[in-house]
């Protein structure tokens, strides 16, 4: 797994769906604290499999998932598209 203290790709345009936004406005987490963490390449609570796809992802300019867990139990996706035009933060279910 790849994790660095600096970006390694562009975010693009960044976006929340309504659902992680009424996420983040209950829980005390800051969206930015897991972009933050999202582009310098800590994956979150993906499987290794998974893991191993973003680090190749970074370099080969595929789509990159991230998956993490807030304090409240709440799952959160962050999904940076192939061409690195947008990140979209959203809960799975929303996909």
């Amino acid at each position: 797994m790849i994790q660095q203290s600096k970006q390694l790709f562009n975010l693009g345009q960044i976006v929340a769906t309504p659902g992680a936004i009424a996420t983040f406005e209950r829980v005390d987490e800051l969206m930015v604290a897991l972009l933050s963490r999202h582009v310098r390449g800590d994956w979150g609570v993906l499987h290794e499999e998974d893991k191993t796809a973003n680090d190749e992802a970074v370099t080969e300019g595929f789509r990159i998932l991230s998956a993490y867990k807030l304090s409240d139990g709440t799952k959160i996706w962050i999904i940076t598209e192939g061409d690195r035009s947008s990140t979209t933060i959203l809960l799975p279910e929303e996909y």
